[in-house]
C-alpha cells in the first residue's frame, strides 16, 4: 500500500454498517471514504462505526468528512462513531475537541 492509499472494508449486519480503515485520511483518500459512508445512510443503516486503529495520519480533509457524516447520521437519526482510533487519531480528534465521537 502506498502512503496516499486508504484502504476500506465493509461489514454490513442488519442495521448497522462497520468500516475497517487502514492507511491515511487525506486530501487523496477523503473523498473515496465520504462515499462509503454516505452510502451506508443511504441504505438507512441506523449505526455507523468506523474503525480507525489502523490509521496513520488524519488531516484536516478527513476530519470535514467525519463532521459532514455525523451531521448527516444525526439528522436522519443514525448514530456514528469512531472506535478504536489510533493515538494519531486521538490526538488528532482531541485537538478539535471532538472526543465525543470516540468509543
Amino acid at each position: 500500500m502506498k502512503d496516499e492509499e486508504l484502504e476500506i472494508k465493509e461489514d454490513k449486519s442488519p442495521g448497522t454498517s462497520r468500516f475497517v480503515l487502514r492507511g491515511r485520511v487525506n486530501a487523496a483518500s477523503a473523498d473515496a471514504l465520504l462515499y462509503k459512508l454516505e452510502n451506508a445512510l443511504k441504505e438507512e443503516q441506523k449505526t455507523i462505526v468506523v474503525n480507525m486503529s489502523q490509521v496513520d495520519y488524519l488531516s484536516s480533509v478527513g476530519i470535514r468528512v467525519i463532521l459532514k457524516i455525523y451531521k448527516q447520521a444525526s439528522e436522519a437519526g443514525s448514530k456514528f462513531n469512531i472506535e478504536h482510533p489510533s493515538e494519531n487519531v486521538r490526538n488528532v480528534m482531541g485537538m478539535v475537541a471532538l472526543n465525543e465521537l470516540l468509543v
